[in-house]
């Protein structure tokens, strides 16, 4: 799992449709907390020796013009806000597949209507086109990007560590619709159980931070959740979800070194509008 942990200085090579921009990647958060400011959201790319970062492409609106589908290309259909797409966006990362899978970013509130005539019926994302089919649902997408492309593997082999892992993928929606379900009453309280549930997960194995040890599906099921929790908790509760949960408070802290990762972090400022207005106000 070296190539998915190190942080270090690397290059690619740009292709057609990718820009990047050359920077300095030592830089080492004060504590542990996720959500990227507006200046962080750029991506961290795959290569070798200095670090480059990938500039995300504009999302397509609805004046957009149609991609030419089923072209042979490979693309990931996403939406920077959304915790779903983050998920497949994080895999094909930790992947290094930048240079195989396209990101296409949707704007939901204005998506083109090719969109849904053309590429995915539900009109949903995340959504992949690979080999002259289209597939969707998030948790279903990290498993197949893994199991059918080139790169780290995501999921151990161990049996113990498989079956837990499936255990614990399979609790993530009960977790995330929990904490959603409890944030207008006394949230921290109501909340507590589904946190713990994560901070005891997080010590089974101790052959490393992550819920198997080495980061894998797993953390890719749970991370961009938890990474919008922890903004909510602290900016609208003022509240800290590490608080006496040292390993979730471990966990942050190393997921943030990795690149897979921090390239798809969301944008503090934007997702907390968007989450007031879409939650608080209901």
């Amino acid at each position: 799992m070296k190539e998915i942990l190190n942080w270090r200085n690397k290059k690619v090579r740009a292709s057609e449709s990718t820009s990047y921009v050359t920077v300095n990647t030592d830089r080492q958060s004060a504590a542990p907390s996720f959500g990227a400011d507006r200046s962080e959201i750029l991506c961290v790319a795959k290569g070798e020796s200095e670090s480059v970062l990938e500039v995300r492409p504009p999302a397509l609106t609805s004046i957009s013009e149609p991609l030419s589908f089923f072209d042979g290309t490979t693309r990931l259909y996403i939406c920077y806000i959304c915790p779903y797409a983050q998920r497949a966006w994080i895999a094909r990362n930790c992947k290094g597949l930048q240079d195989k899978i396209k990101l296409v970013p949707i704007d939901l509130k204005n998506r083109p209507s090719w969109y849904k005539e053309k590429v995915y019926r539900p009109n949903k994302v995340p959504s992949l086109e690979h080999n002259g089919k289209v597939l969707g649902e998030s948790l279903d997408l990290i498993r197949y990007i893994d199991a059918n492309f080139e790169g780290p593997a995501l999921f151990p082999r161990d049996p113990t560590k498989r079956e837990y892992g499936g255990l614990v993928i399979s609790h993530v929606n009960t977790f995330t619709g929990g904490i959603y379900s409890s944030l207008k009453g006394d949230t921290v309280q109501q909340t507590s159980d589904a946190f713990d549930y994560v901070e005891n997960a997080l010590g089974k194995f101790d052959d490393g931070p992550f819920f198997l040890g080495q980061f894998s599906l797993v953390d890719i099921a749970y991370v961009s959740s938890l990474e919008r929790f922890q903004i909510i908790f602290s900016e609208i509760f003022k509240h800290d979800i590490t608080e006496g949960r040292p390993n979730l408070a471990k966990w942050i802290e190393e997921a943030n070194k990795i690149d897979g990762y921090k390239q798809t972090k969301v944008d503090r400022d934007e997702y907390l509008e968007a989450f007031k207005k879409k939650i608080l106000v209901k």
